[in-house]
């Protein structure tokens, strides 16, 4: 969160890659991260297995799973065995669960569009380019490595080319 920066970890592609946080959002996730710390702890007085760590991280820092910095932003409500080590630990929320819970926001909001949590990402990099930031920058923020897949979302934001509002329209 230093400097507004946002690290996703294993993101879309199993990537990692940096992003924005907004400046409204920042009391609300550190409140989340003050909740979460209270289920670290209990986990750590507990006992209970520390996060998966990769094998070769595991290894050169064998307590990483056990330490504040390694665990979930989002880890789930009850632990589970890891069917790679049989450890009975705690993970981090499914993927399915964020989306069911989209779903259902989607619904109460009358939002009658066809969409997903995807569809967040695809309105990050339309809003951006709205806004006038170059596309290189939105390739890095989207994490594509090829900058024909950021130019996908050119043909949204060429709605009004020019830029103009028409005097009718003020």
């Amino acid at each position: 969160m230093i400097r507004n920066v946002l690290i996703v970890r294993s993101g879309k592609g199993d990537k990692d890659r940096r992003t924005v946080l907004p400046e409204r959002l920042k009391d609300d996730l550190i409140a989340h991260m003050d909740s979460v710390r209270a289920i670290y702890e209990k986990d750590r007085a507990q006992g209970v297995n520390g996060v998966y760590v990769p094998g070769a991280l595991d290894k050169k820092y064998p307590n990483a799973g056990k330490e504040w910095a390694w665990f979930w932003l989002f880890p789930s409500k009850s632990l589970s065995v890891d069917p790679r080590t049989l450890a009975v630990r705690r993970h981090h929320l499914h993927p399915a669960s964020l989306q069911r819970a989209f779903k259902a926001a989607v619904v109460k909001a009358g939002i009658a569009k066809q969409v997903s949590v995807h569809t967040l990402r695809h309105s990050f990099a339309t809003h951006l380019l709205e806004s006038g930031y170059d596309i290189r920058t939105i390739q890095e923020l989207l994490g594509h490595k090829n900058l024909q897949t950021t130019m996908i979302y050119t043909h949204v934001a060429n709605k009004n080319v020019l830029g103009v509002k028409s005097p009718l329209d003020r």
